[in-house]
């Protein structure tokens, strides 16, 4: 039950953090309200499952509250605990944190150098200590993402910025234009910082994506920490929506002056509505999981109690895989993990050839079919429906 709720628990309290973050800077309820339509896929992972990166969302929202509202030594012993915490639960958020807050910190110099030079510490310390402390890191971390950086990397077809982009919506994209252009024009550090802020984020996935430099693990789980600044910058744009006026020589020539008058209003609502009529039946639509029904369960469970050890590796919809295995106590050809391979092509290229290449199935060492597509074979025996033996003699001449 964790699983089904608690990453419901958690995300709501990120959205009521991102409220209280940006309240003070008018566009608190706009900001959370598109927070809610951050994304979950199995790609990038996200705010729908019980995962590092969803709590890291959370402790990002709180460190910029902290380094934006607090100074003196207990905020930067609160920062520094939060950002050890990170390194203990999931390091790329802890780099997510100092990259965001770097322009802050950086702005802050000339009016503030005391309270940079804290927030500068409160970052800095808990790495120094995670090193000191865990000798081994550099090798396991640190020298492998400086050769990462130098070493262009291929981009998965299935994690792009234009389709992270489609899936979060346009409309949103469009507000956090409106809104980095808003906050540009406002003098205070604060707005500049998420401007700012976001746009180091996005400069760094830009470069990886087209240029294939940079670290895969901040690159799939930076989109994340990109989209929840972009959801806290289109807040202000869609404040500025909602604070649309027309000039008064306009309203008087028009016949409904209350109408001309909450122009803003009714834009912010358009905006909304259609930004929500879109987000909504996507979000509904997006498989997070790929589970089992019945008839596979049931399945599994007659092969785990009827086919004797002999029959020892299967092939099946690597989908399924990880319920085969844990069931039937078999191993099987694939499984898809985090994401399809090659051999998981292979798989799938057999069964839609209705499982007739015995030789893949001999040179594998597969003796149990798995389908519920077609099967022409005669060298497999069907056992029971969608369950089929490769004949234990073609499998012993195959070896």
């Amino acid at each position: 039950m964790i699983f089904k709720y608690f990453p419901a628990v958690i995300f709501m309290i990120t959205v009521l953090s991102v409220y209280i973050l940006t309240k003070r800077q008018g566009f608190g309820w706009e900001a959370a309200l598109l927070t809610c339509l951050i994304p979950t896929t199995v790609g990038i992972l996200g705010p729908g499952f019980l995962v590092p990166v969803a709590m890291g969302l959370l402790f990002i929202t709180f460190s910029l509250f902290v380094a934006f509202n607090f100074s003196g030594w207990r905020s930067y012993l609160v920062l520094s605990i939060f950002t050890a915490f990170l390194l203990s639960m999931h390091a790329a958020t802890a780099v997510a944190i100092v990259i965001i807050l770097t322009p802050f910190i950086l702005l802050s110099v000339k009016g503030n150098f005391k309270h940079s030079f804290g927030m500068s510490l409160a970052l800095v310390i808990p790495f120094g200590v995670a090193f000191v402390a865990m000798p081994g890191i550099w090798d396991l971390l640190v020298v492998p993402a400086a050769r990462s950086l130098v070493v262009p990397h291929t981009i998965p077809y299935y994690i792009q910025i234009p389709r992270v982009i489609e899936t979060y919506g346009y409309f949103p994209v469009l507000l956090c234009l409106i809104g980095t252009w808003l906050l540009s024009m406002r003098r205070g550090i604060r707005d500049h910082g998420l401007v700012l802020g976001l746009l180091v984020l996005l400069v760094m996935l830009t470069l990886y994506y087209v240029l294939g430099y940079g670290i895969d693990m901040m690159y799939y789980r930076g989109l994340q920490y990109a989209m929840l600044m972009l959801s806290i910058v289109a807040g202000a744009g869609l404040m500025a929506v909602k604070n649309l006026t027309l000039l008064e020589g306009l309203v008087a020539r028009f016949k409904a002056p209350s109408i001309t008058r909450n122009v803003g209003y009714i834009l912010c609502v358009i905006l909304i509505g259609l930004t929500l009529y879109i987000a909504i039946p996507a979000r509904q639509a997006q498989p997070y999981y790929r589970m089992i029904d019945t008839e596979d369960y049931e399945a599994f469970v007659w092969i785990r109690d009827n086919v004797d050890n002999s029959y020892r590796k299967a092939i099946l919809d690597p989908w399924k895989g990880t319920a085969f295995t844990a069931i039937t106590g078999k191993h099987v050809y694939t499984w898809i993990g985090e994401r399809p391979l090659a051999s998981d092509e292979k798989a799938y290229e057999f069964l839609r050839g209705s499982s007739r290449d015995t030789e893949f199935l001999r040179e594998n060492g597969i003796s149990i079919v798995y389908s519920m597509q077609s099967v022409n074979n005669t060298d497999l025996i069907e056992m029971r429906k969608y369950v089929y033996l490769l004949e234990q003699a073609q499998l012993d001449n195959g070896q």
